[in-house]
């Protein structure tokens, strides 16, 4: 039993669920478009609306028709309750007595008897009698009676025609003074009665029609109102549950893609992206599944490629090197004239000749330096050191040529930036790299700012030159292998791997680096290096 809960409890998780809800998995694999499922959705949510203003208008004209027979039964009832009215007062006449209530209603002389006052009585009777046959017909009541009220109708006029008759013998024979008049009075009378009982049964029927009626219109104006909320949280719950499965359909395979894609980006390309829709979506999933197997295959050749390249720097480094070394060694040699003295020229060539064995030692150098960053293969020896130091050992490094150059170099540090956790040799490397680009562009009579404080938890260093300055489009592109600006490329001096190099280096290290600056006002060249703490001091 547990596990039949447990069971159950996965499979309604799973129906609610986004993803794996099968119904959103159902309404992927349909074999339509995005844009067809779209509309089908809008399609669908205008119909329920649509259904939804139907009903309400069919109830709506219910209750209008309701309202409208429930007016004419009022109506009706009414007429019919006056109709009664008329004939109680006609059988009430009919029932005075002389000398009692009539004299209230139809005070008469003293000197008249008893006779005169019945007289009176039955004139009025007579009177009020004679106007309830016309007052069952349409003109008189306003409306046309329906079937079941005409036969009513027709027995109350018959009855108050007789009546009226009756009442005509009664008044001639009172004034005759016959003797029959009591005879025909007390058949007046029971005629009066009839009439009466008619019309109350008629305006009774009719009340109780109106009762029953307004009774039933509430009841189904609750009903109405029922049915209409019910349909309008169907339509709700209806048009939520179709936009949740179609919203989803489309969501859940767009995170996916989303998440293969970002996979991708970071360099794994071990998985696929599984969507089963059967449209765009879908396409666009076999699409980047094909991508990632095609960056997979590249990446790796990639891999193969670099890794010949970096045996192959590192093997031409090493014979380049052999001979080179061999060049400076016999040129330092002769430059030191241990076989003999040299004139001018020959001593101008030496120079130019170990000038140029040492630049070309420095190309090689940085060549195999950027060889084995790339392949994986630097290893970077961290120990807490003063950077400092680091900064002061390449300010006197590139003092002398500055000077020469009437540039000026200053040396601004924070006394707290000490120590710093890296490779010290590699952050030299780095640091001369700046200055000697820094020397190299800045013009005479520039100067050039070195400064280094603790910022945000690390250690930022700065070299600001007052030199031509970078363009916004080349700050991206100097830090590449074998790229220069255009004066870079004018002055004909470097490589393109100075940049190249320390990027890699401050980056292996965790930090940033980059360029900041105008055209025409100069260039500040800013890395970043996680800061030490004190008790790495010593």
């Amino acid at each position: 039993m547990p596990q039949g809960n447990a069971a159950a409890g996965r499979t309604h998780r799973r129906l609610l669920s986004r993803a794996d809800n099968p119904l959103v998995r159902a309404v992927g694999r349909l074999p339509a478009g995005v844009h067809a499922k779209l509309l089908v959705a809008f399609l669908g949510t205008a119909l329920l609306m649509v259904i939804l203003g139907a009903l309400g208008l069919r109830l709506f004209g219910q209750s209008n028709e309701r309202v409208e027979t429930l007016g004419a039964l009022q109506q009706r009832a009414f007429a019919y309750g006056k109709l009664r009215s008329d004939a109680l007062h006609v059988r009430l006449l009919l029932a005075q007595n002389v000398g009692g209530d009539f004299y209230k209603n139809f005070p008469v002389p003293e000197e008249e008897d008893s006779a005169a006052a019945g007289r009176a009585i039955d004139r009025a009777t007579l009177s009020a009698v004679a106007s309830i046959p016309a007052s069952t017909f349409r003109d008189s009541l306003g409306f046309r009676p329906p079937p079941e009220d005409a036969a009513y109708l027709q027995r109350i006029r018959a009855t108050g025609e007789r009546l009226s008759r009756v009442m005509e013998e009664v008044t001639a024979a009172g004034e005759a003074g016959s003797p029959r008049v009591e005879s025909l009075r007390l058949k007046a009378e029971l005629l009066a009665i009839d009439l009466n009982q008619r019309a109350t049964e008629l305006a009774n029927v009719t009340t109780a029609r109106a009762d029953a009626l307004t009774a039933q219109s509430q009841s189904a104006y609750e009903r109405s109102r029922d049915l209409f909320i019910a349909a309008a949280l169907g339509a709700i719950v209806l048009a939520l549950f179709l936009g949740f499965v179609l919203s989803w359909s489309l969501i859940a395979p767009i995170q996916r893609i989303d998440a293969r894609l970002a996979a991708t980006a970071s360099g794994d390309f071990s998985g696929h992206v599984e969507v089963s829709n059967r449209d765009e979506l879908g396409a666009l999933a076999t699409n980047v599944n094909r991508m990632n197997d095609e960056l997979d295959r590249l990446y790796k050749e990639l891999e193969t490629a670099s890794a010949h390249k970096s045996e192959f720097l590192a093997s031409m480094s090493h014979e380049l090197r052999t001979p080179l070394n061999a060049i400076i060694g016999f040129s330092q040699v002769l430059r030191e004239e241990m076989f003999g003295e040299l004139n001018d020229k020959q001593e101008e060539y030496l120079d130019d000749i170990l000038g140029s064995a040492y630049h070309l030692l420095s190309l090689i150098n940085d060549v195999l330096d950027l060889s084995r960053v790339e392949a994986g293969q630097t290893e970077l020896q961290l120990a807490p050191f003063s950077l400092r130091d680091a900064l002061e050992s390449g300010v006197v490094m590139v003092r002398e040529r500055a000077s020469e150059d009437g540039v000026q170099v200053e040396l601004s540090a924070d006394p707290d930036i000490d120590p710093v956790e890296g490779d010290e040799r590699r952050i030299r490397q780095v640091v001369f790299n700046l200055l000697a680009n820094a020397v190299k562009f800045t013009p005479e009579g520039g100067s050039i700012d070195v400064s280094a404080a603790r910022v945000n938890g690390e250690v930022r260093v700065s070299v600001a030159d007052t030199g031509p300055g970078v363009a916004p489009d080349d700050r991206e592109r100097i830090f590449e292998e074998f790229q220069q600006t255009d004066v870079g490329v004018g002055l004909g001096e470097g490589t393109g791997l100075g940049l190249a190099l320390s990027k890699r280096f401050v980056e292996l290290h965790g930090g940033r680096i980059w360029v900041e600056g105008v055209v025409g006002g100069g260039s500040r060249f800013v890395f970043t290096l996680p800061a030490g703490t004190n008790a790495d001091v010593g």
